[in-house]
């Protein structure tokens, strides 16, 4: 059998958790799929898959196996690409991975990646974790975070972004605008995961002071977050590009405008190559150039007098 072939497509149907996400993956029928890993298995003389009507799992020997595959098509990528040049000229599709709130800045600039170099096609997830690269197939992956863990992957910081406290006009009539960060624990505060810890942290000219997040509404989506404090459900911290458009219209107000929430660095992080993919490359460069810049036109409209 060609064991190249059958490491590939063992490979996809593990990423993708099926056996037909991987045959529209490859462009392969189901049961091409199927029988390439029976194949595979009967050459090894080992089940590396298990398999129920609901889901597929490794076992031991499905695991292992894996590993070795990874290192080893990773290797035959990077001969190709050195071969073929793929690491001079951007060409091919580009992976990318982010966090679901900074869709609204990453698809812009992909638009204008695109104008530039026009034979890399992009598939762009959005979702609300952030994965590792190697594990689920993404080229690049653009993440939030204070620092992040050594690893093997490779970081490249991008932009800063913080969050702002914002409350909707009719919620501030009834209960009062908070002047200082300790009034808000007399509030209804509003927990937008992922892009918080658990305490709010400002800072202002008497140090760093701690909020706790309240418990009245919780969601791990800032799109969701916007609307439930335009509905006056309580004060919530937004990150400011999210916050914008409901701050420009007037339906939502900018609270403590003398504090600043503690910063988080947006890194793009992607597996190290001896030789880097040339779309890879360029694009890392591309939001090191342009996206603090957008950041700035951003941040400047809530900062504005």
């Amino acid at each position: 059998m060609d064991l190249l072939n059958g490491m590939q497509v063992f490979a996809r149907v593990v990423d993708t958790g099926s056996f037909a996400a991987a045959a529209e993956a490859l462009d392969l029928s189901g049961a091409h799929v199927s029988r390439l890993i029976c194949e595979l298995e009967k050459h090894l003389q080992t089940r590396l898959l298990q398999r129920t009507t609901r889901r597929l799992g490794l076992t031991d020997s499905g695991e292992r196996f894996l590993l070795r595959c990874r290192d080893i098509l990773e290797d035959v990528r990077e001969a190709t690409a050195e071969a073929s040049g793929a690491h001079l000229n951007p060409r091919g599709r580009l992976r990318v991975h982010c966090m679901s709130g900074l869709g609204v800045l990453i698809t812009p600039l992909i638009a204008r990646y695109s104008e530039q170099y026009p034979d890399v096609s992009i598939e762009l997830t959005l979702s609300q974790h952030n994965p590792d690269p190697l594990e689920e197939g993404h080229d690049v992956v653009i993440s939030i975070a204070h620092s992040l863990p050594d690893s093997a992957l490779v970081s490249q910081t991008i932009g800063q972004l913080f969050s702002v406290p914002c409350a909707a006009p009719g919620y501030l009539a009834r209960y009062g605008v908070p002047e200082h960060p300790q009034q808000l624990m007399q509030h209804r505060r509003l927990h937008l995961q992922d892009f918080q810890e658990d305490a709010w942290l400002f800072k202002g000219q008497e140090g760093e002071i701690a909020i706790s997040p309240g418990d009245t509404f919780r969601t791990n989506v800032a799109d969701a977050m916007v609307k439930a404090t335009q509905e006056g459900m309580g004060i919530s911290l937004l990150p400011f590009f999210s916050a914008n458009p409901a701050l420009r219209e007037g339906s939502l107000v900018r609270l403590l405008p003398g504090y600043r929430l503690r910063e988080r660095s947006i890194f793009a992080v992607y597996p190290s190559r001896r030789f880097l993919d040339a779309k890879v490359r360029t694009w890392v460069g591309f939001l090191q150039a342009r996206l603090p810049g957008l950041l700035a036109e951003q941040l400047a409209v809530i900062e504005a007098p």
